[in-house]
């Protein structure tokens, strides 16, 4: 291959950029993880983690990806053949419904557009037909990364309490926990998955559960066959500041450190951050797509995602080749469109370890890329982004 000069741009909405920081927090030698040094990171770990997920309650860290936190959620509180209610946000949205077929449960899928977050009125609904209460937990995407639409988890919380619904809530965290404001307490969720790779800022390997009162004492009862998913003996060792088996030791060195930069910047900034760059290319898309071409995939503005912006280009145009060309010409990675939104969308992650100068190097990279692929597009949306970025209200 032919060397390409410069920082290569992962804009990818996860794994993100890790930062120096956190990489030379992990470049620690190998300790006792029975020992004093070891419960003292820990410790850290664990009480600081929950400011992120707006907990007071345990977060249980797994040595996995974030599908194995799913999986967690479903075998601590759940029992062979329990209907869970779930709603089609998108591609992560069906990969949670089929890993909870494959456990066994009976999962009712409420079919979405691919193009918003969760309808509430349609959860009550349901819930409200439910007068059996045979329906034992409701899933929902938070943010959902194949799309960039977000659930107002809230008002999903709000629709299970006026349907007097005694059903579960459980919320997927993965690409917005440490991007977007979230409240596990005070929204009354009962179980939020989160990962390590995206707005944490570390490479993939640890996965999270946030746990309610609620969903302990169902953990008591419930009859999925688990093991190393265990929350109870993971709760007792963690009160120790300990693990019950090997943890990631260079991953919790890393966790530590990022939850330190973020505690730095402080959290209401890092989420004002967010916010503010995804205002700023949601701006360039919309000047881009002036002239009916590209257009941003998420048609609820209320549904907007902080963490990346789903990018829909015009019918007749693939969204992989035009990847193809930003990666060779820019050495820029976009994420793709996945399942059914594969070669129609191309994604652009502005999560993570990330500023204004990053920000508009990528809008520059999609911009000039257009160009090059003879995408149809109106010039000017990297302007239009800039501007976004210094105004005063944005400031």
């Amino acid at each position: 291959m032919t060397y390409m000069p410069g920082r290569h741009f992962l804009q990818i909405p996860g794994p993100t950029n890790v930062p120096d920081r956190v990489l030379r927090a992990m470049d620690m030698p190998t300790i006792d993880h029975r020992g004093p040094e070891f419960k003292k990171l820990a410790e850290s770990c664990l009480t600081r983690i929950r400011d992120v997920f707006g907990t007071t309650n345990p977060v249980i860290i797994y040595p996995a990806s974030g599908t194995g936190a799913w999986e967690a959620a479903l075998v601590n509180t759940l029992s062979p053949g329990d209907h869970v209610l779930m709603y089609e946000t998108g591609h992560f949205a069906t990969l949670w419904k089929k890993l909870a077929e494959k456990l066994g449960l009976v999962p009712e899928f409420i079919a979405g557009s691919w193009r918003s977050g969760v309808d509430p009125a349609a959860i009550e609904a349901r819930l409200a037909e439910d007068k059996g209460h045979q329906i034992k937990a409701v899933c929902v995407v938070h943010n959902e990364t194949s799309t960039g639409c977000t659930t107002r988890v809230d008002e999903v919380r709000a629709a299970i309490n006026a349907a007097g619904h005694p059903a579960l809530l459980m919320v997927d965290t993965i690409s917005s926990l440490g991007s977007i404001k979230y409240e596990h307490d005070a929204w009354g969720v009962d179980v939020t998955v989160g990962g390590s790779q995206k707005g944490l800022m570390l490479p993939p390997g640890l996965s999270f559960n946030a746990v309610s009162d609620k969903a302990i004492e169902a953990s008591k009862t419930s009859k999925l066959p688990r093991s190393f998913w265990s929350w109870d003996e993971m709760i007792e060792a963690n009160a120790q500041n300990v693990f019950p088996f090997t943890p990631a030791t260079n991953l919790l060195y890393g966790l530590d450190e990022a939850l330190t930069m973020m505690n730095e910047e402080g959290l209401d900034n890092v989420y004002a951050r967010h916010q503010r760059h995804a205002a700023a290319t949601r701006a360039a898309v919309t000047h881009w797509g002036g002239n009916g071409s590209v257009e941003i995939l998420c048609e609820d503005p209320r549904h907007y995602s902080g963490s990346l912006t789903a990018v829909q280009l015009p019918e007749g145009y693939n969204a992989d080749d035009y990847r193809k060309v930003v990666l060779e010409n820019f050495n820029m990675s976009l994420g793709n469109g996945l399942s059914k939104l594969a070669g129609r969308v191309f994604r652009i992650g502005h999560l993570g370890d990330f500023n204004d100068l990053m920000l508009m190097g990528t809008l520059s990279g999609v911009e000039m890329g257009f160009e090059l692929a003879g995408i149809p597009y109106r010039k000017g949306g990297t302007q239009a982004a800039m501007e976004v970025l210094t105004s005063k209200d944005q400031a």
